[in-house]
Parts: structure tokens; sequence; C-alpha cells
């Protein structure tokens, strides 16, 4: 603790990247910024606050934010993205049984095949 009482921050967050990623993501998932505030239950001024990196938030808050984009906690804070799946998908896959869920990964390979194809 410093001479005030108050202990130092040792983590320097980085609140405008975090801001610069929350609204890149909006906007790619067609949200204002007015639906997306009413869909995680914030005021849109405190959002566009959020946004511009002059304001920090809580946890419940960070959770409704990437949940209603479908990242990662960890890619909204530092923009590594370690869930690859979106949670809505791994959802669907869990409800195939072992027979299914073969199948389904032969399609993929064969989407994933057909997307790099040369386009003429």
């Amino acid at each position: 603790m410093g001479r005030t009482g108050k202990s130092k921050s040792t983590i320097d967050i980085p609140y405008k990247d975090i801001g610069l990623r929350v609204r890149t993501l909006r906007e790619a998932n067609d949200f204002t910024r007015d639906a997306f505030a009413e869909k995680i239950e914030i005021s849109t001024k405190f959002l566009y606050e959020i946004e511009m990196g002059k304001k920090g938030f809580s946890v419940e808050i960070l959770y409704k934010i990437s949940k209603a984009l479908c990242v990662s906690n960890d890619y909204l804070l530092t923009g590594n993205d370690i869930q690859k799946v979106p949670d809505k998908i791994v959802d669907i896959l869990e409800g195939f049984t072992p027979t299914q869920l073969t199948h389904i990964h032969e399609i993929l390979k064969w989407t994933q095949e057909l997307t790099l194809l040369p386009r003429d």
C-alpha cells in the first residue's frame, strides 16, 4: 500500500481497446447503440462511455456484453480468442448422438473444403 493507504493497481486496464472491441463487434452484429444498450440492460450513455474507453464496468456487464456478442470474456478484455466455438453452437452439438456427430464432422469438413476452393 502507498502512503495514502490505497493499494496501487498492478494492472493497467486497456479500456480504450476493450471499448473498441465492443463497438466493432456491436456494429458487426448490426446492433444500434440504443438496441444493444437495452439488450444488456444499461443506458445508452453508459454504453457510449464503455465504447470510448471512458468508463470501466462490472463483471456482470462484461458477462452480458460477451454473451450478447457471442465472444469470450477473454476476447473482450485482451483481444485473444480462446473460445473458438461460440456457446450457441456447442449447445446444439451437445444434443447429438456420437453417430450424428460423426456425420456432422464429415459435413463440416466438406463445407470447409468447399469454402477453400478458388472462386471464379
